[in-house]
């Protein structure tokens, strides 16, 4: 895939072979960087996740704008491009081109088998990974089925690595997380059950998959946007409610036993997501009186694959979540973040789907981690939403992150939530 960038007095191109993310814009540490007498282009201007033949844009709340073919993107939204697509920031183009063979363009290459599964259609594709419909052979039942290829030898260490971080989360089990059902890599000869199993047999494999239960309804962003941005009171209550009770189960659930080097056991309970966001809440196209119904998605599995050195490259969003949606702890010491960031992260999407705006404004022109560590968050009030008073404090408090988050448990938010109206 080659991205072409185009000023009024130079031509430039970037060729991407394997999946890489790089931030475009004015500021020295840009993977693809503007010179700054361009003035209409932002310092971090938009970001480009490529994953060959795939490509995403994400507007990083540019003062400008991100336009694709045209249409200007909405700020911190994301679009998938295609071939010839052309993204325009300010005077500068980017332009879109994926290379052809001789057996056509690398989207029309049949996907490698799956084993136990059919491949129905591609549903996206990402930095990490390239996500399918698919159905499994024996009980015909739907689900996505996520790909992320290993670059490089894999090992043993990295196999039980990765093995062991997909048991953590498949314990999760609750009505509002979404399940991971089976796992395994291009190897595997099995035709369906537990693939784990299959996995140990593999040891040639180069791709690592994994199922999960099908959301159909799309992301919450996909439902705010059906609110033009500001989701009703009850309805964003109705979702962070259950977001809060999924968290709820994932911070206090017993994880499976892992054996260490000595051959002991050591028991562990809690998982953290540490990147709550509204692209990571899906809908599952039911509706209750009160709204949707909505799991919560990714508790890490795709990062624990690069973090098992199983993707050969490095690790994008290193800082462990998306930056709108973190707190300043998170940012200061992200190993060791623990369940209140999550708590804090579920209260700014609460304010996201109220106000349309995040809990921080984050100036084109600004660094935007150095926003999230030195500014304070607006409050909702400030916002110009119509909120009630009670619930606006709930909020407000839920997001108090200096000199360290208030509300540090999701049972704790939810029942303030309650109270409050």
């Amino acid at each position: 895939m080659t991205i072409t960038v185009h000023t009024p007095d130079a031509v430039e191109e970037y060729v991407y072979d394997e999946p890489a993310g790089c931030d475009v814009g004015r500021s020295a540490a840009c993977g693809i960087r503007i010179p700054d007498r361009y003035r209409r282009v932002s310092r971090r201007h938009c970001r480009l996740d490529v994953d060959p033949p795939g490509v995403r844009v994400r507007d990083l709340g540019s003062s400008y704008g991100t336009h694709v073919n045209g249409s200007r993107l909405g700020r911190l939204t994301e679009q998938p491009l295609t071939d010839g697509d052309e993204i325009a920031i300010g005077d500068v183009r980017l332009r879109i081109t994926v290379e052809t063979t001789a057996d056509g363009p690398e989207e029309a290459r049949e996907a490698p088998p799956v084993p136990g599964y059919v491949l129905v259609r591609e549903l996206g594709r990402g930095s990490q990974g390239v996500v399918h419909l698919a159905r499994h052979r024996a009980t015909g039942e739907l689900v996505a089925l996520k790909r992320v290829a290993a670059q490089g030898p894999v090992d043993a260490q990295a196999r039980f690595a990765f093995r062991r971080e997909f048991a953590s989360v498949r314990a999760l089990r609750h009505p509002n997380i979404v399940a991971f059902l089976d796992t395994g890599d291009t190897g595997d000869t099995g035709d369906s059950g537990d693939s784990t199993a299959g996995a140990d047999r593999a040891e040639g494999g180069d791709a690592f998959w994994f199922a999960c239960e099908l959301c159909p309804g799309g992301t919450l962003e996909r439902l705010a946007a059906r609110h033009a941005g500001r989701v009703p009171v009850p309805v964003a209550l109705s979702v962070v409610r259950q977001v809060l009770a999924g968290l709820d189960h994932a911070h206090r659930a017993e994880l499976p036993a892992t054996r260490l080097a000595d051959g002991a056991e050591a028991t562990a309970r809690g998982l953290v997501h540490r990147d709550v966001k509204p692209a990571n809440i899906l809908l599952t196209g039911e509706e209750s009186a009160a709204g949707p119904v909505v799991k919560l998605a990714d508790f890490g599995l795709a990062k624990a694959f690069e973090h098992a050195g199983l993707s050969g490259h490095t690790r994008t969003g290193a800082l462990g979540g998306t930056i709108p949606f973190v707190p300043r702890s998170q940012l200061l010491d992200y190993k060791y973040a623990g369940p209140e960031v999550d708590v804090w992260a579920a209260a700014a999407c609460l304010y996201w789907m109220l106000t349309g705006a995040t809990p921080r404004d984050f100036p084109a022109h600004k660094d935007p981690v150095a926003i999230a560590l030195r500014e304070p968050v607006v409050r909702i009030g400030d916002r110009g939403a119509s909120i009630p008073p009670r619930l606006a404090d709930v909020v407000d408090a839920a997001l108090v992150d200096t000199p360290r988050i208030q509300v540090r448990t999701a049972a704790e938010l939810a029942r303030a939530l309650r109270e409050s109206t």
